[in-house]
C-alpha cells in the first residue's frame, strides 16, 4: 500500500498556503496520519498535473541525430517529407513516444493527448508503438491516443479500414484533417469521421488549419454533426486558425455556437499562424486547451514540451502582459486542457487524483513568465521528481 503524502505550505494556483493530503492516490481532507511522508512546499505554487492536449508522440526525433530540414514551406510538402522520414530515419514510435514522455515528465506534464499517424504505408505500426508505451508508463502519465489520418483518408484507399482497426486496437479518439484543403471534400470527410465516432462510441478531434471563410464553413459543418449526433462535450477542434481570420460578427457567432455545443478548441499559439482571440473565447465560456504540437520533428525543430512555457507562448502571441492574463494562460494549460480532453477528477479538491506540480515562484504570473525548472512532480501521491531531479526509480529509456 502506498504511504500517505502530506504536502505542507503549498499555494494552489498562487492562493494562500494550505496543506494538501493524498491518500490512496487521491486528495482527501487533512487528517492525522502516522505513516505520512511529508513534503514542505515552502510556499511554492501548486498546480494540478499539466495537460498536453495536442502532440504527436510517434513523430518526435528527441534523442535521435539532428535532422537537416530542407522541407518546403507548404503543409503538403511537410506531409510528404514526414512520410519519407518514417521510411528512412528509423523513427520507432514506441521508443520515441517514451523519450518524449520522459522528457516532459520533469516539467509536470502528467496528461497527454497524442495524434498518432494511421496511413497505408505504416498501417497500425505507430498506433501499436504508442499503445505499448502507454501501457509501460501508465503509472507515470495518462495518454490518450487519437487515430490520425495525417495523409488524408478519402483519397488513400484502405485508410478508412485502418482507422476502424486502430479504434478496435485501442485508440481512444477519431482524428480528422483539413476536410477541404487535404481531403477536397469537407462534407464527405466529416460524414465519415463522425460516422466512425458514432459507430465506435468515441470522441472526435479534428486538425483544422483551413483559413478564413473556408475554415468557418468547415466549423459550421462540424457544429451540424455535433448537434445531430448529440456529441456535445466530446469534440475538439485543433488549431482553428479561421477563428482569428474572419470578420468580427462571424467570429462572435462561431465562438458562441462552439461554446453552446461544448466544442473545445486547442491552440498552440503558433507565431506563424493567426492569433486566436483568447480573451473573447474564454469570456464566451468556450473551452480552450493548448499543446506543443510536434516536438523536435521533421516539420519543425522547436519545442521541449513544457506546458508552463506553452502558457508563456500563448500570452506572448496574444500581447498579454498583466498578471491576470498570464494566470489565465496557466489555466488553459491545466484546467482548460483537462476539460478539453475530458479528464475526470482533475484538480486539487478533495476526491481529485493526487497529481501535483510544485513550482518555485511567488505568483502564478511569475511562474508563467519565468518558467522555473526546479519543479517537484507528484503522481497519485508518489513523488517522481523533486526540485527538478528524478527521484531515482523512474524507468530508463533507451
Amino acid at each position: 500500500m502506498m504511504a500517505d503524502l502530506l504536502i505542507r505550505n503549498a499555494r494552489p494556483f498562487g492562493g494562500p498556503p494550505v496543506d494538501l493530503f493524498i491518500r490512496d492516490g487521491r486528495f482527501v481532507a487533512v487528517t492525522e496520519a502516522r505513516s505520512a511522508i511529508e513534503v514542505d512546499a515552502a510556499g511554492q505554487i501548486a498546480l494540478p498535473g499539466l495537460v498536453e492536449a495536442h502532440t504527436h508522440l510517434d513523430k518526435t526525433l528527441v534523442g535521435m541525430d539532428w535532422f537537416e530540414n530542407r522541407v518546403g514551406p507548404s503543409r503538403s510538402d511537410r506531409i510528404l517529407a514526414d512520410r519519407k522520414a518514417k521510411r528512412e530515419l528509423g523513427i520507432d514510435a514506441r521508443r520515441q513516444s517514451a523519450r518524449q514522455i520522459m522528457q516532459t515528465l520533469p516539467y509536470g506534464v502528467l496528461n497527454i493527448r497524442s495524434h498518432v499517424d494511421v496511413d497505408t504505408e505504416i498501417g497500425l505500426a505507430n498506433i501499436e508503438g504508442v499503445l505499448q508505451t502507454r501501457e509501460a508508463l501508465r503509472d507515470l502519465v495518462d495518454v490518450q491516443v487519437v487515430a490520425f489520418p495525417q495523409s488524408g483518408m478519402l483519397q488513400r484507399h484502405g485508410t478508412l479500414e485502418l482507422m476502424e482497426a486502430a479504434l478496435r486496437a485501442g485508440a481512444d479518439i477519431v482524428g480528422g484533417i483539413d476536410p477541404a484543403s487535404i481531403e477536397r471534400d469537407p462534407v464527405r470527410h466529416l460524414d465519415v469521421i463522425f460516422a466512425l465516432a458514432d459507430r465506435h462510441g468515441k470522441p472526435v478531434d479534428i486538425h483544422l488549419h483551413e483559413p478564413g471563410d473556408l475554415g468557418a464553413f468547415c466549423l459550421e459543418l462540424i457544429l451540424e454533426r455535433v448537434r445531430a449526433l448529440s456529441l456535445q462535450g466530446r469534440v475538439m477542434v485543433s488549431h482553428g486558425y479561421c477563428l482569428g481570420m474572419v470578420d468580427p460578427a462571424r467570429q462572435h457567432a462561431l465562438i458562441e455556437a462552439l461554446a453552446a455545443e461544448r466544442i473545445a478548441v486547442m491552440t498552440v499559439g503558433s507565431p506563424s499562424a493567426p492569433a486566436l482571440p483568447l480573451r473573447l473565447m474564454r469570456e464566451s465560456g468556450l473551452v480552450v486547451a493548448s499543446g506543443s504540437d510536434g516536438i523536435q520533428g521533421t516539420w519543425e525543430p522547436w519545442g521541449n514540451g513544457d506546458m508552463l512555457e506553452r502558457a508563456k507562448f500563448l500570452a506572448q502571441r496574444n500581447g498579454m502582459t498583466n498578471d491576470a492574463d498570464l494566470a489565465e494562460t496557466a489555466r488553459i494549460c491545466s484546467f482548460g486542457g483537462a476539460e478539453g480532453i475530458g479528464l475526470d477528477d482533475y484538480g486539487t479538491a478533495e476526491g481529485c487524483f493526487g497529481d501535483l506540480v510544485l513550482v518555485p515562484a511567488r505568483t502564478l504570473a511569475e511562474a508563467v513568465a519565468q518558467t522555473p525548472q526546479k519543479r517537484t512532480v507528484i503522481r497519485r501521491g508518489r513523488v517522481l521528481v523533486r526540485n527538478g531531479e528524478p527521484t531515482g526509480d523512474l524507468p530508463a529509456i533507451e
